[in-house]
């Protein structure tokens, strides 16, 4: 179970002992719940918040911002690190809600693995079908938890089946859960062949009863009934799922599957436990040159998120990199590809939270924070000298628009810092109409125009208003025929716009309009994504 600690490890070991994981679901499944309880398995926090019912009050260690508080949802990924039983854990926890769902997106391409929850009781959300999705695409494994069995749940039959034809992947149950609701008993878990008996509202950590199942010691501990129906359905279970093979999970092919219930500590040990004995150690990144291994001798790595304010009191913006290759020093010279030029750190972070202490080095695997001052943007690589770019990071077309305004004209220069760190961030994008010079915001979910609202009056002290705008989509174009191009763009003016980086972005605004557009100019490539 434990890698061997010893006083220096080798390179090699300091990267076998790494697991960077993203913890994803649909809002309210108990995602941020788990996270903070694998936190107190850590001992990264000392007692577990009661999560009250009263959303408001709700302040997990992993919601920072506070607009999250009051909503209580996560809309920022946040890091963790800490370290247990001689590994290195590292936890992105992702926003739920799908008017994020972008920042979640960006997230799975800086993790190795994923752990899945769902509610025992609603099964598999529209949510998680399109993160799985993602996943898919990668070839990520994944593991679920399925969470809140100590509430009325459905049959546990039911949901792998939902699983199975949901997210269209094979399930193995590892755990198995006792009853349900006020009847829920406990699980069984199957990987290690012990007994977990429940007792609800413990913020304690309690260790396992060994049992096999033919053992007489079951009936005493969970009655006779239940015994019966454990051995029956845990007889079905061996028989109708395959057996847990590690390299079919590695590869993402099959899902292992345990119940418990966040809330109340209950199941998260096992899951742990399972995870860090099966899941992977970093992988290789895939950049557009080659492919980088985790074990080669020069640094790598990329900036998948950006957060501006990580602390309100000082107008700060900290670049979250994922280190892909190498050995990460403090103050050391490194490239900024995109740049051209070297840059060293001086204060490089690992994170708790918001908790952030500053580290001298760092392995692949690794989350760390570089203060940034508008050197980085989402994407962005740095190397010992290679040009290397990672890819897989794309900015989707917004599929809502607004124009932004100023509400209060003393605070223009305060409103143009703030919407251009948190563009920056990925929040939103932002397109500045060639016809008249104004300002639009596009976002993929409704919810965001919320968020920049807030943060732009709270962070920067400057207050917007939006006026409505009637776009379809927004896509980027280009075209190696130029006077083609120019024709296009003199003759849909008013539709033209530049983005962030004065790119040529067409307004589009209906379905008809993007469709004629592509039967009038054969020779232009309209994208839905900046990534081309």
């Amino acid at each position: 179970m434990q890698p061997e600690k010893k006083d220096k490890m080798t390179f090699k070991e300091e990267i076998q002992r790494r697991r960077t994981f993203g913890i994803i679901s649909h809002p309210d499944a108990g995602k941020t719940t788990l996270t903070e309880k694998l936190l107190l398995y850590g001992g990264a926090i000392h007692v577990a918040g009661a999560v009250k019912s009263n959303k408001i009050k709700k302040t997990a260690t992993s919601d920072f911002m506070e607009i999250e508080k009051q909503r209580g949802i996560s809309v920022a990924t946040s890091v963790m690190g800490f370290e247990y039983n001689g590994y290195k854990i590292n936890i992105l926890d992702t926003p739920g809600h799908q008017d994020f769902a972008e920042d979640t997106y960006r997230t799975l391409t800086a993790v190795d693995s994923v752990i899945i929850v769902i509610d025992a009781a609603k099964g598999v959300e529209a949510q998680t079908r399109k993160l799985m999705e993602v996943c898919r695409m990668r070839n990520t494994p994944v593991i679920v938890f399925v969470n809140k069995m100590d509430r009325p749940s459905r049959d546990p039959f039911d949901i792998l089946d939902e699983i199975e034809e949901e997210l269209k992947i094979e399930v193995r149950p590892l755990s198995w859960p006792i009853g349900n609701g006020t009847d829920f008993k406990g699980v069984y878990n199957l990987h290690e062949e012990n007994l977990y008996l429940f007792h609800p509202n413990k913020q304690t950590i309690e260790e396992g009863i060994s049992l096999k199942l033919s053992d007489s010691k079951l009936e005493e501990e969970i009655g006779e009934s239940l015994a019966g129906t454990l051995r029956e359905e845990l007889e079905l279970v061996t028989g109708v799922y395959p057996e847990f093979r590690k390299d079919e999970y590695l590869a993402g092919k099959l899902a292992p599957v345990f119940f418990g219930s966040a809330l109340n500590n209950f199941g998260v040990r096992e899951l742990l436990h399972c995870f860090l004995e099966i899941a992977p150690s970093p992988r290789p990144s895939h950049a557009e040159e080659r492919e980088v291994k985790p074990d080669e001798e020069k640094f790598s790595g990329f900036v998948f998120k950006i957060h501006a304010n990580m602390d309100p009191n000082h107008r700060n913006r900290i670049a979250f990199v994922k280190i892909c290759s190498g050995h990460f020093k403090r103050n050391t010279n490194y490239k900024h590809v995109r740049l051209g030029k070297l840059m060293k750190f001086s204060s490089p972070t690992a994170f708790m939270a918001e908790k952030k202490s500053i580290i001298d080095e760092a392995f692949p695997g690794d989350i760390i924070g570089i203060p940034d001052s508008g050197n980085f943007k989402i994407g962005d690589s740095l190397s010992e000298g290679e040009n290397l770019n990672f890819k897989g990071l794309p900015s989707f077309s917004p599929e809502l628009f607004r124009y932004i305004e100023n509400a209060d004209p003393m605070k223009s220069k305060q409103l143009a810092k703030g919407i251009d760190q948190l563009m920056d961030e990925g929040v939103a994008q932002l397109f500045v109409s060639q016809f008249n010079g104004r300002k639009i915001i596009g976002t993929v979910g409704a919810l965001q125009f919320e968020v920049i609202q807030y943060r732009l009056l709270h962070e920067y002290g400057a207050s917007c208003r939006y006026e409505p705008i009637n776009l379809y989509k927004a896509c980027w174009i280009e075209s190696q025929d130029s006077a083609e191009l120019e024709d296009f763009k003199k003759r849909k003016h008013q539709y033209m716009a530049k983005d962030k980086f004065g790119r040529d972005v067409f307004l589009a605004d209906s379905a008809y309009m993007l469709d004629m557009a592509r039967e009038n100019y054969k020779n232009i490539r309209f994208h839905f994504t900046s990534e081309f």
